[in-house]
């Protein structure tokens, strides 16, 4: 089952609706009388996966293709007293990659 709302009035009862999105209905959003989006629940248990298929798709990251060798995670890190690693990351946050 589906409900239709404007974006005004999903606005001003958006609790309401939300509520009934968590109860399996479904709601479509309207603007001047126009669909122009869908909302509906998730299953429980299934964010991860679909948000790691969203960032596969969008190229933003990889799925491995091998397991992490053995003793991984004791080997030391390198040091970076500068911070240069971070500015560097930080950088490419600002710049949108």
């Amino acid at each position: 089952m589906s409900r239709k709302a404007s974006i005004s009035i999903l606005k001003a009862h958006l609790s309401q609706y939300l509520d009934a999105v968590k109860a399996g209905e479904e709601v479509i959003v309207t603007e001047r009388g126009r669909p122009i989006a869908r909302l509906y629940g998730i299953e429980r248990g299934a964010e991860p996966d679909a948000r790691v298929a969203q960032l596969v798709r969008e190229g933003r990251m990889r799925l491995p293709t091998a397991s992490l060798p053995a003793g991984f995670w004791e080997v030391p890190r390198p040091s970076d007293p500068q911070g240069r690693g971070s500015d560097a990351l930080l950088h490419e946050r600002r710049e949108g990659r």
